[in-house]
Parts: structure tokens; sequence; C-alpha cells
């Protein structure tokens, strides 16, 4: 006796995924996590088809939101580490109020502004910044980050 094949509790497929086969051989659930460079079309700001085009050993997301004063506060610094480690990272700026970035902000598991993920040139989260207690805990996170991933230079 074969018992119907279990379906996961909670669906990650979106409900606008309108192709799906409602049937017991094919579940509507997978449990497929989204992939960061490929999870949506990409936004106005092209940052998708930036990572595409500049392979880097890393990417430095930034989960922001436009009505924060301390993410605001942030965007010269952010400015100023991608221009100094340009040759080995990626800044990606993702606007957590923007639902394009509802996987994202989901699969890295986003509760607060601003939050940075450090990802690898393969898609796989190293590390995050923790909850933002002040500017200056944020900068040091940050740099936290970077020393994680840097390169050795000989």
């Amino acid at each position: 006796m074969n018992p119907a094949p279990k379906h996961p509790i909670f669906c990650v497929k979106w409900p606008w995924n309108s192709n799906l086969n409602w049937n017991n051989n094919n579940p509507p659930c997978t449990l497929d996590t989204p992939w960061v460079f490929k999870s949506r079309p990409a936004d106005p700001n092209k940052c998708k088809e930036r990572l595409s085009k500049e392979a880097r050993d890393a990417t430095l997301l930034e989960f922001y939101s436009p009505k924060c004063r301390l993410c605001n506060s942030l965007r010269p610094f952010v400015t100023e580490i991608e221009n100094r480690n340009s040759d080995w990272f990626n800044i990606v700026m993702a606007d957590a109020e923007n639902d394009m970035w509802l996987p994202e902000l989901l699969h890295y598991d986003i509760k607060y502004v601003p939050c940075f993920v450090l990802v690898d040139k393969h898609g796989n989260a190293l590390a995050k910044t923790g909850i933002p207690n002040s500017r200056l805990h944020v900068v040091a996170g940050v740099s936290h980050l970077l020393k994680m991933r840097r390169p050795v230079k000989n």
C-alpha cells in the first residue's frame, strides 16, 4: 500500500506562477530557494544585469529602505567601500519595500534595515550584519564582513 505523497506544509512557489500542474505526480510546491541573481527580472537600476556582467569574488547585498534615515546616512560609506574594493566585489542595493526583492528578503531572513549580506560568487550567503543599533555598529559590521572575504595580496 503506497500512501499519497505528502506536500510541504508551506509553499515557496509564488501565487503568480500560473504554469503549475496540480496533480500527485508533480506537486505544486518545491523547496527550491530563490536564486539571488535570477529570481525576478532586472529592476530599473539594472543591478542584477550589472552582477552578471561583472564576475567578482563576492557581492555585498545591502537591504535598505528609502525612508530609513540610518540607511540614507550610510550611502557615502557604501559608495566609498565599493570604490576602494571594486576589483574583487560588487555592492547591490535591494530596496526592502520593493516587492521584487521579496524572495531575497525571505531567503536571507531579513527582518531589519539596514542589513548587509555577504554572498560568494556562487550565490551562497557567507554572513550578514546584526541588528543595527547605531551607525557605528553598522559600519563595524560591514568592515568585518569585508575582512572575512578580502583576497590575500602577495
